[in-house]
Parts: C-alpha cells; structure tokens; sequence
C-alpha cells in the first residue's frame, strides 16, 4: 500500500488564514506565513494554499504571498484560485507553487485541465471538487460553493482524469468544518473510479476519522484545516496514531 499523507490547507481571504463550517461564518486563523513554517516542522506531508475568494472577486492569486510561503517552505506545495490560464499557472510556478489547483474555472472550461497538464506535467494539475449531496447525487458547486452545477461528481472525477488531472482533491460541502468525520461514502466511490490519487477533504474532527478514511476508502491523502490551525490534533501525534493503527503514512 502506498503511504498516506496529511496535508494542512491554508485558506486564504485578505491575506489571512480563514476557516468556516459549510463553507460559511468565516474566522481568522492566523498569519500563513507562519503557519506554513509550522507545518513543516511538525511533519506536514504537503501544504495547500487555496485563495478562496479570487475567483469570486475576479482576480488572480496573491502572488507574492505565495513567494513568501514558497520560500520558507520545503514541502510540496499546491496553490489555487483564480487560476483561468497557462500563464496563471506559469506565473504561480515561478513564484515557487510546485502543483495548481483550479475548480471553478475547470468547470467553465475543461480544456483548460488539458492546456496545463500538457505545459506542465499531469503531476502539476489538481482538480478541486466541492461537491454537495442532493436529493438526486452528489453534485458539483463553484464559486467556492456559492454555484451549484447540475454535473454529477462522479462524471466530473472520471472526465478530469481524461482531461489529464494527476490528482482530485475532494470537500464535501456537506462535512465541511463540522467536525463530524469525512464524507467517506463519496470519497470512496471517487476513489474507486479514478486511477489517479484522491485527497479527501472536508470533515476532520478526531484522530480515527482519519483512520476510517484510509482504511474505509482508497483515498490516498486526508486534508484539514481548523484541527491543525488551532493545534486541536497536532500533525505528529496524529501520525503518531495512524502508525500505530498499521496505516503506512509517510
């Protein structure tokens, strides 16, 4: 079994870190600068930089705060947001992103997973998923889940990994920062379908529901935000744990 990763997420508004629950009631959490360097001392796999409001606000990412983390950084390192074209991703790339993350602009324009993919490797495009469980499925949203799509997530999971994506990083909505466990019934249906490693996200509240989402699906990363932000379950005891449930983690 290939070892599993624990990625924190920064997510980023105004240039602070921010968390809410179902995507919503945003609080500060703290300067991401700083919380980056933590992560790495305390063990973090990778760290995800998403800018939550770019796409909504219409703007591309901040990019000299990604130069800033980049540099004090030495993990790989996935940035999102208001990512629309090549030279959005080149531009993230020179400021020291290893890997991309697009969602709603993949949605718009599914080419676009194909364009970078081409330019810069398979290995550099993540696709974020928000998906939200409805009366007919579990569904697609955008906008950092202000859209809803009448797209099925599992169509959608299946087509960006034709598109070329190397990896599907995927929140549920409904999970989102409550705390109650990952949404392991479509993160495993995901993860099933898709030959390309799928990061659940959205849920994390206790050392076991990372334990149920390693054994209980295939994903092969678990991320989380507030749990690591206010040092709820710091990253070495948290793997500390996972490796004395027999889970191989990095």
């Amino acid at each position: 079994m290939l070892k599993k990763r624990i990625i924190p997420c920064l997510d980023i508004k105004n240039g602070r870190t921010v968390k809410g629950v179902n995507f919503i009631g945003l609080i500060d959490a703290g300067d991401p600068v700083e919380l980056a360097k933590a992560y790495v001392e305390q063990g973090a796999d990778e760290l995800v930089f998403l800018d939550i409001t770019a796409t909504i606000e219409n703007r591309s990412t901040l990019l000299h705060l990604v130069e800033r983390i980049a540099h004090e950084i030495n993990i790989p390192f996935t940035v999102g947001g208001g990512i629309n074209s090549v030279n959005d991703v080149s531009a993230l790339i020179k400021a020291g992103a290893d890997k991309v993350s697009v969602n709603s602009s993949a949605v718009k324009r599914p080419e676009l997973v194909s364009e970078i993919a081409g330019q810069f490797g398979s290995q550099c495009v993540v696709v974020a998923i928000d998906t939200k469980k409805e009366d007919d499925g579990w569904k697609v949203y955008t906008h950092g889940g202000r859209t809803p799509t009448p797209i099925f997530t599992l169509a959608w999971s299946k087509q960006v990994e034709e598109l070329g994506a190397g990896e599907i990083l995927l929140t549920s909505m409904n999970n989102d920062g409550t705390k109650n466990g990952f949404a392991l019934d479509i993160t495993d249906e995901v993860a099933r379908q898709v030959n390309i490693p799928v990061i659940a996200s959205g849920g994390a509240g206790t050392e076991k529901h990372f334990s149920d989402v390693f054994t209980q699906t295939k994903a092969s990363a678990a991320l989380a935000a507030s749990i690591f932000h206010f040092n709820e379950i710091p990253i070495p005891k948290l793997k500390h744990y996972l490796a004395n449930q027999n889970i191989p983690i990095r």
